[in-house]
């Protein structure tokens, strides 16, 4: 692969995971539902709604 290559591959992997990103928040924010993530090594629950969705 080239270096050209990697650059395209690498910016549509990045694309995909905002948009799984994005996807993810849509849903549970419809569902009124939490999402669990980690901040500064602890586990923290947060609404969806709570959060939003920048493209």
């Amino acid at each position: 692969m080239t270096k050209e290559n990697v650059k395209d591959l690498r910016t549509k992997i990045i694309q995909g995971l905002e948009l799984a990103y994005k996807r993810l928040l849509i849903s549970k924010q419809k569902e009124d539902a939490e999402l669990v993530i980690s901040k500064n090594g602890k586990i923290v629950r947060i609404k969806a709604r709570e959060l939003t969705c920048n493209p």
